[in-house]
């Protein structure tokens, strides 16, 4: 078999184990959220079990990418798929043993298993596409990885339509067993298929390496925090426990209603590169691209808020405002994941990649915290007005990234 079509096979297998991994993500915090909601836990209680999922994410990512290059990605990417296994089965146990602290501890080694799996299939694409000397090399690096990241955030929506329907279908714990088990065999069908020595290091990582020396990263990585702590900021916690307590939804009309965004979110992203290409200089996106993206951003949950604050119609406030709120968060989202790639040299891609998807888990984290917080206090109005500040901090930081390679270049 050649070059090539190895890659494309190993692309595969990558992008099927994500997939695999993805569902189970999004179906494990759909179920966590409305069963935890049915027996009565505040807002601020259910925010609190995904804190470790969030805190050891952020050491994951940190961790994980030195792991990576020095054992290599197929490995952490395994680890990560068997913890998540072990994490769906702690939650079997009869109902009086999930206490606060005991799902928290499951939920911190789903966080661990997400981030290790997700940095090892985002670096892994680094490896897969011939270095990127110029705009064609780049255009295709970008094309795979919206492709990868938008077929992920896809299967992610389907994952929290699955964890509503198993919920209703087959109950909590059912539910569960129904997802580990899944999850085990794809584990053990991709064992098989990936090399052993992918995403190794040609030289023994150091771990002082873990931390990004690149401006470019940093900058980029900093701008990644308050974007998506932006996002689950009232995502998490808010939205699901609004869309059950003040609009009556039923567990599947909420599970349907994450799943579609999600989905449609994934779809956009996989489309990025058809939607933000300019036919005129043929380059793909940089730092500017990302900060009038997150500009853009900023406007929409802030008008969201008023039009609430207003009294207009809150279903169809959040339809629309959330769809709006899609689209523009979905290309942002894919051109911070392409940069990320695009910026790392093959040697440091693990590394630079979990550094990045590090600032990610803390924004993740704080977003988290503040979901249940300001929900309790001061309603969807609330989380809405905070998610625009937090966008806003992205786009100020967003203002330092490079406009271009030759801007990167001289960065470095």
């Amino acid at each position: 078999m050649n070059t090539t079509a190895n890659n494309i096979r190993n692309y595969a297998v990558i992008t099927g184990s994500y997939w695999a991994f993805t569902l189970t993500d999004g179906a494990i915090r759909m179920l966590v959220v409305l069963y935890f909601h049915q027996l009565g836990y505040t807002p601020l209680a259910i925010a609190s079990l995904f804190l470790f999922y969030e805190f050891f994410g952020i050491i994951t990512n940190l961790v994980g990418g030195w792991l990576g290059a020095r054992f290599g990605l197929n490995t952490t990417m395994h680890v990560g798929m068997l913890l998540q296994v072990f994490a769906l089965l702690m939650l079997t146990v009869p109902t009086e043993y999930l206490t606060i602290v005991y799902v928290m501890a499951a939920q911190a080694l789903s966080g661990i298993a997400k981030d290790l799996n997700k940095m090892s299939a985002k670096a892994s694409v680094k490896l897969f596409v011939p270095t990127a000397t110029d705009n064609k090399g780049s255009n295709r690096l970008f094309k795979w990885i919206a492709i990868l990241t938008g077929s992920k955030n896809t299967l992610k929506g389907v994952g929290f339509f699955l964890g509503g329907l198993l919920l209703s279908a087959y109950g909590f714990k059912g539910a569960l067993y129904v997802l580990a088990a899944g999850l085990f065999a794809v584990l053990l069908l991709t064992w098989f298929l990936l090399p052993d020595d992918l995403g190794k290091t040609k030289t023994k990582a150091k771990f002082t390496q873990v931390f990004a020396n690149d401006p470019a990263i940093n900058w980029l990585s900093a701008a990644r925090f308050f974007l998506f702590g932006s996002r689950d900021v009232w995502f998490v916690v808010g939205l699901p426990v609004y869309l059950t307590s003040t609009l009556n939804w039923d567990f599947a009309q909420v599970g349907s209603f994450f799943a579609l965004w999600i989905i449609g979110y994934g779809l956009l992203q996989a489309a990025a590169p058809r939607l933000l290409k300019n036919k005129k200089q043929g380059h793909s996106p940089d730092g500017k691209t990302t900060q009038h993206l997150a500009v853009l951003l900023l406007f929409l949950p802030a008008g969201m808020a008023f039009a609430l604050y207003q009294e207009f119609d809150p279903a169809s406030v959040i339809i629309i405002g959330l769809s709006l709120f899609a689209v523009v968060f979905a290309l942002n989202s894919a051109v911070h994941s392409y940069l990320i790639v695009e910026w790392s040299d093959h040697d440091k891609v693990a590394m630079n990649v979990g550094f990045y998807y590090m600032a990610n888990a803390g924004g993740r984290l704080v977003g988290t915290v503040l979901s249940g917080l300001i929900y309790q206090q001061y309603s969807l109005i609330g989380c809405l007005i905070t998610s625009s500040l937090l966008i806003a901090a992205a786009a100020l930081l967003s203002t330092k990234l490079p406009r271009n390679r030759d801007g990167l270049a001289l960065e470095r």
